[in-house]
């Protein structure tokens, strides 16, 4: 493990040192990494830092829980930050207890049975069973492809299955239940004095956009009728909220505003000049912050009890939306746009079921085609 001197390099009165460490990794070959640092001792520490370094690319010395510090790590500079949280706590409650202390050379087919075995025996949905999976597998990619191991063992295993797990219907409002609803918020919001939920539900319905990015809309992304999507707002992170990037560069959309939001979001306006809480970043639906996720839920509850009507998920106004869309027939590319998903696939997966009118307008135009006479059944 060389230091060697390189004339006449140097660098605020620094001599320059070439630092070189060989050695064998896991798989018998034999590798080298090289340095240039200035000052001997720089060089001195450069030389341990790499020897430690190189010997944890031996997969022996590697548990599972060592790998999570290095594989989470790197994800940090790779995905969004509630995703990077969301994966964390997968880790922790499901994979980190089993599996942590285990060297990840040593994870054979029967240890990985063995945890799936495990994880199914807590009841869990099929989808989060699922995820655990997608995060375990991410991480043992994640080792192959920095040479800690030649290949992922989880693959030999598989991913969760459930012959028996249905589908949940997808839950949504139609026009008329919305109706009931928002007249029930706009009840609440005549009673109260605050317009905020009834903006926020109205903006959900008549956009389809996320809960995160109804949120963070703010009077800036306001320009006469067309609306700016292109940011989101997380509240589940520890500290303040958190303005991030829409999900994925599709999520990053302008929609032609409705007339019957306009109208909610110019009494929204001079709700807020009327309290003092008006600026062009304020918060649309909230004001000088962000409507918090426990009030939302909330008055979500509250105004589907009082229409008589039964409640769904916040994420199922975005399928309200689509679903009024596409039982009137409206191009999937265009709820797809709206929707700011990144592929129409799962647009037409999600939604497909709802164009019952398809089929009569498929048959109404075959009628139009009709046979000659001698083929007409007798």
């Amino acid at each position: 493990m060389p230091i060697t001197k390189i004339d006449g390099k140097k660098k605020n009165g620094k001599q320059g040192y070439r630092v070189r460490v060989n050695f064998t990794d896991a798989y018998g070959k034999a590798r080298q990494v090289e340095r240039t640092v200035y000052g001997i001792e720089e060089a001195k520490e450069t030389e341990w830092q790499l020897s430690l370094s190189c010997k944890e690319t031996t997969p022996s010395a590697i548990t599972v829980e060592a790998l999570s510090v290095r594989y989470f790590a790197a994800q940090k500079h790779e995905v969004r930050e509630s995703t990077l949280a969301k994966n964390q706590c997968i880790y922790e409650t499901h994979i980190l207890p089993f599996l942590g202390k285990n060297r990840i050379d040593k994870l054979n087919v029967t240890l990985l049975e063995d945890w799936k075995t495990a994880i199914n025996e807590k009841g869990l949905s099929f989808t989060m069973r699922k995820n655990i999976y997608s995060v375990l597998r991410a991480m043992l990619n994640y080792a192959v492809r920095i040479d800690l191991l030649p290949k992922n063992p989880l693959h030999r295993v598989g991913n969760f299955k459930d012959a028996y797990e249905k589908k949940e219907a997808l839950q949504y409002y139609t026009a008329e239940q919305f109706q009931k609803f928002i007249a029930a918020a706009y009840a609440d919001a005549q009673e109260t004095g605050d317009m905020r939920y009834y903006a926020f539900f109205s903006t959900l319905f008549y956009t389809g956009a996320r809960k995160g990015e109804a949120n963070a809309l703010d009077w800036t992304d306001l320009d006469g009728d067309i609306l700016h999507i292109g940011k989101n707002i997380v509240q589940k992170l520890e500290g303040d909220d958190r303005i991030t990037p829409p999900k994925n560069k599709s999520s990053d959309r302008t929609l032609q505003v409705p007339l019957p939001l306009l109208a909610v979001f110019e009494e929204q306006r001079k709700w807020q000049k009327k309290n003092g809480v008006y600026s062009k970043h304020a918060k649309i639906c909230g004001g000088l912050h962000a409507l918090r996720d426990t009030s939302i839920e909330k008055k979500n509850k509250q105004y589907a009890e009082k229409a008589g009507l039964p409640k769904i998920r916040i994420h199922d106004f975005r399928h309200s939306h689509a679903s009024l869309l596409a039982n009137e027939g409206i191009n999937i590319q265009e709820i797809a746009r709206r929707l700011g998903h990144s592929k129409i696939e799962m647009t037409w997966n999600t939604y497909s079921h709802l164009y019952p009118r398809e089929e009569e307008r498929a048959v109404a135009l075959l009628n139009q085609i009709p046979l000659p006479k001698n083929n007409e059944a007798r």
